[in-house]
């Protein structure tokens, strides 16, 4: 059994000696669990890995998210405006009557609308933090996380094509395609004129 020698000369075993603060039987460390890192709401989960999945996903996010809060605010303000106020009917009324009641019709119409406005605002912007917050809940979810990660590394170890390479070939798909729009041009003028000849065609190529 090994010793440890003191300040004043004696010998005093290992088992004697005070334990070093957190260490465990196995010679490691203990972890506080008190100390560990807690992950926030904020808190990017594996930060720095997968960048262009998710730059793309936020991407993609953000638009939905964008069409989402346009159509909603349309959509809400139209209803509201024309749930807020209903127009008087003017039909049968004098002049003055009639003018009375077209005022009227016009400051109602000014003031749900103005209110419809506001409301529709509300509506979207209620609609973006919620769509914000599934977004984030979503693309911040360690599973969903280690997902695009992994898209990330397989999409750098694809060869992609140099831009030489990617021109010439264009090229070649744009060329076929004018020969190929040319000779169906052709069958096509062939074939009437042919069907024209025989009468199976009143109009055709030959006319």
């Amino acid at each position: 059994m090994s010793s440890a020698t003191l300040n004043n000369g004696s010998e005093m075993e290992e088992k004697d000696l005070p334990d070093e603060p957190g260490a465990n039987e196995s010679g490691g460390r203990e972890v506080d669990p008190r100390s560990a890192k807690r992950v926030g709401f904020l808190s990017i989960y594996k930060k720095g890995q997968g960048y262009w999945t998710r730059m793309g996903t936020a991407l993609g996010a953000a638009l939905l998210i964008t069409v989402s809060a346009v159509f909603a605010y349309t959509q809400a303000k139209v209803l509201l405006t024309s749930s807020f106020y209903t127009p008087q009917s003017d039909v049968g009324l004098m002049d003055e009557a009639l003018r009375a009641v077209r005022e009227a019709n016009r400051l109602g119409a000014e003031k749900s609308s103005k209110l419809a406005n506001s409301t529709a605002v509300g509506i979207t912007a209620g609609v973006v933090l919620i769509g914000g917050f599934i977004a984030w809940r979503l693309m911040n979810k360690p599973r969903n996380v280690d997902f695009l990660i992994a898209t990330d590394v397989e999409m750098k170890k694809v060869n992609w094509t140099s831009r030489r390479e990617l021109f010439g070939s264009t090229r070649i798909v744009i060329t076929f395609l004018f020969l190929i729009a040319a000779l169906l041009f052709l069958i096509d003028l062939s074939t009437g004129a042919v069907f024209q000849l025989i009468g199976l065609l009143k109009f055709g190529p030959l006319s």
